[in-house]
């Protein structure tokens, strides 16, 4: 980090940005923030996809002096007009405003484009991107299925251009202390990483087949994927929940916790995978496994768990998300916002805290650690630092996300090879690794 970065950090308290660990609730206002300054070369910036996780990215962008926000760009215009509300109220101007995306592509001053689209655009639209010759930070998972994840990482090898995904707790100064702690043996032989993610979400209900509000753009919201009629309860929000435009709870929080076990454990992909779960709450449209619990099978005896609870808190109570390591001599706990040692016994032995909170479990994620996630990409652009999450690395968390709703989709254990991550013994969940794709949009290099 630059020092003027870190000069924000020390000054980024917790009381400053509003935020409290112990409720477990956070806030955030443009005003908390004190804008640092950036290196002298400027960054011209578009938003794609604006309703919800892009207010963090844009109050990231903005600590960014020589960092500028040249568009927001929703294929919705009613999101766009409450987007811009909030940009004047919050950033002080209102950026250019464009429904499709090509157009945005074409403006040579826009340097590095932000997508939090639905997650069936973003490897598709980050490879165009690419093609284009913008850098990319994509918000996780970075595909929508195997295919496009090996697609993106050979794309960004053949561009050069820079492309950062939004798991932003690699960014954590707690999470790198703990990992740098873990490397040097502070809890001995790590062999089990358990990552976990509760939360209480409702019924989506039965979709009503209705027009096709006048304000959105439907058939490039579908993009790359297949055509579908409009129901009342896709957009803006519960696609996640279908498996024509999202990717399930393990992708949509589990990328988080399963990256951060991956990176403690010092793993890559695994051996096996065995996933439990089932659909146990309600009687509606949502198309995943609502409860799940998914093995990774690791070489040298370790493993990785995901308990994933969408709808019913997980007891007895625990943080809403989170992961623990586990090793011979002790246990690590990490979220976004500490990084806690314990003893053989249980006992507390060191705690380090975030001096900047971040959100958790609402659909923001709003908090400090966009700010460094974005300050680190910036740096990668501008001095070619090192990403903390470069989509070579970050494409394995999320291959393993998929491959947990494959072994769930298989119903049995599913046996991996570690080199490519290809299911070596089920040809029948072998013919998901690639999606069917729009007529004319399928993503290519």
């Amino acid at each position: 980090m630059s020092s003027n970065r870190r000069d924000f950090i020390k000054k980024a308290t917790i009381g400053a940005v509003g935020m409290t660990l112990t409720s477990g609730l956070t806030s955030l206002s443009a005003q908390s923030y004190s804008r640092i300054l950036g290196a002298n070369e400027n960054i011209g910036c578009a938003v794609i996809g604006v309703r919800s996780r892009a207010k963090a990215h844009i109050m990231a962008i903005h600590q960014d002096l020589n960092a500028k926000i040249l568009y927001n760009c929703d294929v919705d215009d009613t999101i766009l007009e409450e987007h811009n509300v909030w940009c004047k109220k919050n950033i002080g101007y209102i950026p250019k405003v464009e429904k499709d995306f090509r157009k945005i592509l074409e403006d040579k001053d826009v340097d590095a484009v932000f997508i939090a689209t639905p997650e069936h655009w973003h490897a598709p639209m980050a490879i165009l991107a690419l093609q284009a010759g913008k850098h990319v930070y994509v918000e996780k998972p970075c595909s929508h299925n195997p295919h496009e994840n090996d697609l993106l990482v050979a794309a960004q090898k053949k561009y050069g251009k820079k492309v950062q995904m939004g798991n932003q707790q690699r960014s954590a100064q707690t999470s790198m202390n703990a990992v740098k702690d873990i490397k040097a043996g502070i809890i001995g032989d790590v062999y089990k990483g358990e990552a976990y993610y509760s939360n209480n979400r409702g019924t989506i209900g039965i979709g009503n087949k209705i027009e096709v509000p006048k304000s959105l753009d439907w058939d490039l919201w579908q993009g790359p994927a297949p055509r579908t009629g409009y129901k009342d309860n896709i957009h803006p929000y519960n696609w996640h929940w279908f498996r024509n435009w999202g990717t399930g709870e393990i992708h949509n929080n589990g990328t988080h916790e399963i990256d951060i076990c991956r990176w403690a454990l010092g793993v890559n992909l695994p051996e096996s995978i065995t996933s439990f779960g089932g659909k146990y709450t309600y009687e509606d449209d949502w198309e995943f496994v609502d409860n799940q619990q998914v093995t990774y099978k690791f070489a040298n005896d370790k493993f990785i768990t995901w308990t994933g609870h969408s709808r019913g808190i997980m007891k007895p109570k625990r943080p809403g998300r989170g992961a623990t390591i586990y090793g011979s001599k002790g246990a690590i706990q990490l979220d976004r916002n500490f990084y806690k040692l314990f003893d053989l016994q249980g006992n507390l032995i060191k705690e380090e805290l975030e001096k900047s909170a971040s959100e958790t479990t609402n659909t923001r994620g709003i908090g400090g650690l966009d700010v460094y996630h974005v300050g680190n990409f910036f740096d990668a652009i501008r001095k070619d630092k090192s990403l903390n999450s470069d989509i070579k690395d970050a494409s394995i968390s999320t291959m393993l996300c998929h491959l947990g709703n494959m072994a769930q989709d298989a119903g049995a254990t599913l046996k991996i090879d570690s080199t490519t991550g290809k299911i070596l013994n089920n040809d029948k969940i072998m013919k998901h690794w690639k999606r069917d794709y729009e007529q004319g949009w399928e993503p290519k290099l």
